[in-house]
């Protein structure tokens, strides 16, 4: 029997987004409670009374015209009317694609009493159990399901902690993993599960300890060695490099442990480490395209292309099994060398995949920066978007597009019609109040704004983007500081949001403050914007060459940026730059 945990889990996330059974359960579903594997003697001799086909009916007619909260009802009294478990099933599946975890707990409690013996109940009541949070009632069914797996209680253990990861008490997740490890003390897969989980509740030590039992146990083990090795790295005297290279001694095949220690030497700097392990690799496994992906990856790691190019396409030409992620990762290689046409190339081979999407829009973005803007807006709009978040994304793609041609009418207005499909994206408002900003339409700014604020009350940028709109038309000012001050609170570390903070100061005539900012902003990151700020202040306290010098920088950088221009019409005559 297979342990099937974490399906289960990941149905119950689907609570979280309600959704509904397809039609095509609805209509089958006399037929697959007929068909449900249940052993005769568990089944009640219940005879089909009026009430009960009644019940049935409402229920599934509920199903069917997207009635939930009917569906649920009428389906958990049947359950208990009928006491069939596969009711009571039935039951608890339509309680959980609606969200309503009362029901499905009370479902799947009846399930279990009807048929303790079913696998698939326990399962379905222990991941419930975690996700409302009541790990002591999970227990005493995944010690049942643990104990069930005889052949196969490693795997099953090596997927307990992703079936507890959504619980947020880690020190009570680390103490059931504990308790359903007392029974497999000679298991390495109960010690990395424990490890993991001591990971999680930041007991890095307790970690340490037991993934190094698990090691004793199966010295063998890559995955137990990789990990042990991050952990080294991140506790008091850890030496993951030591480690590593002693491991590769007494392992030179571990070619998993290999890639790891030479991802540790990248990120200590010491490259000409990481090229003997890489060496080592392509001289070892010359012909394993995951072998050549994982060098090309760590390659561009360390900033070399020509070794990252090579290494993918060699893994392309080895046959590598998802030909569209190399591709991807190749058209970024194109596009940051220089080679737009080629990274064109390379973005329309990716077929299918979660990089699919991303590999049109910089396609398509590439086509707009080769002057081929109608081109590139219709390429986005013939792609096919499955959810809101991809159609979002295109539409932000496009805006993009226009935005950088300054069509900014025609920006508003595709963000408009955004809008009016999700009405509540946050991403869609805060590039429309952008739009919006543009086009001197400043209460559909504020509006947005404000909107994105109670959405998402952590947005850095929803607080500053309002409070440097209000700065800059000299409007409330006292607001513009507070919105900009809790952004800073929010991103302390944001050069853009540090520049509108020195901006508002000046716009408040606290020169000395607004230029103790400025200046923090530019040392971080001499945009021209942040420029464009900085020098103005600088000339208004009278240190005149010092501003123009900053603006000459910064125009040679970028000599179409609109603020820094606007600054110097308002303030030197170009040829004063020149």
């Amino acid at each position: 029997m297979k342990f099937k945990i974490l399906c289960v889990f990941l149905l119950i996330g689907l609570t979280a987004c309600a959704q509904i059974p397809t039609k095509e359960e609805n209509e089958n579903a006399e037929e697959s409670i007929e068909q449900e594997e249940v052993t005769p003697a568990n089944l009640p001799r219940q005879e089909l009374t009026a009430p009960i086909l009644f019940d049935f009916l409402v229920g599934e007619t509920a199903l069917q015209r997207g009635n939930m909260d009917i569906a649920v009802n009428r389906y958990v009294r049947l359950a208990h009317t009928t006491r069939d478990p596969r009711i009571a099933k039935r039951a608890s599946e339509i309680a959980l694609h609606a969200g309503n975890l009362t029901a499905a707990e009370q479902s799947t409690a009846l399930w279990v009493e009807l048929d303790p013996d079913s696998a698939d109940a326990r399962q379905t009541i222990a991941a419930l159990m975690v996700n409302v949070g009541k790990l002591d009632a999970a227990r005493p069914h995944l010690e049942k399901l643990l104990a069930s797996e005889k052949d196969n209680v490693g795997n099953a253990f090596m997927q307990l902690n992703q079936l507890l990861s959504r619980n947020p008490n880690r020190a009570a997740t680390l103490k059931l993993i504990q308790q359903l490890s007392q029974s497999y003390k000679d298991l390495p897969e109960a010690h990395f599960a424990i490890s993991q989980a001591a990971w999680f509740a930041n007991q890095h030590q307790l970690a340490l300890e037991e993934m190094q039992r698990a090691l004793a146990l199966r010295p063998e083990w890559e995955i137990a060695a990789i990990h042990n090795g991050r952990i080294l790295q991140r506790i008091p005297n850890g030496n993951a490099n030591e480690f590593y290279q002693n491991y590769l001694s007494d392992h030179p095949a571990a070619h998993e442990v290999r890639i790891a220690y030479a991802r540790v030497l990248i990120n200590d700097n010491r490259a000409d480490l990481a090229l003997e392990q890489l060496q080592f690799l392509l001289d070892k496994k010359p012909d394993d395209p995951e072998i050549m992906l994982a060098i090309g990856l760590l390659a561009g790691e360390m900033g070399n292309l020509d070794i990252t190019e090579t290494s993918f396409i060699k893994a392309l030409d080895l046959g590598y099994k998802d030909p569209s992620a190399v591709y991807f990762h190749l058209g970024q290689i194109y596009e940051e060398t220089q080679r737009p046409k080629m990274a064109m190339e390379s973005y329309q081979m990716v077929k299918s995949g979660s990089r699919y999407l991303p590999a049109q829009i910089r396609y398509a973005d590439l086509l707009a920066l080769n002057g081929q803007i109608m081109e590139a807006r219709e390429h986005l709009q013939k792609l096919p978007a499955s959810n809101d978040q991809q159609v979002a994304h295109l539409i932000l793609a496009e805006a993009q597009i226009l935005r950088r041609s300054k069509a900014y009418r025609e920006v508003f207005d595709l963000l408009n019609e955004g809008l009016k499909k999700l009405p509540d994206y946050p991403e869609l408002l805060y590039d429309r109040a952008l739009a919006a900003d543009k086009l001197g339409k400043f209460v559909i700014l504020e509006q947005d704004l404000r909107k994105l604020i109670k959405l998402k009350p952590e947005n850095a940028h929803a607080y500053n983007a309002l409070g440097y709109s209000l700065a800059e038309r000299g409007t409330q000012l006292p607001e513009a500081l507070k919105l900009i001050k809790k952004a800073v609170e929010l991103s302390p570390e944001d050069p853009y949001i540090m520049d509108s903070l020195g901006w508002v100061y000046y716009r408040m005539g606290k020169i000395v403050e607004g230029l103790n900012y400025l200046n923090l902003a530019y040392a971080t990151r001499p945009d021209p914007e942040i420029a464009a700020h900085l020098g103005e202040v600088l000339w208004i306290q009278g240190a005149k060459e010092d501003a123009k010098n900053i603006w000459r920088v910064a125009l040679e950088k970028d000599p179409d940026n609109e603020v820094l221009l606007e600054t110097l019409q308002r303030f030197i005559k170009k040829k004063a730059v020149d």
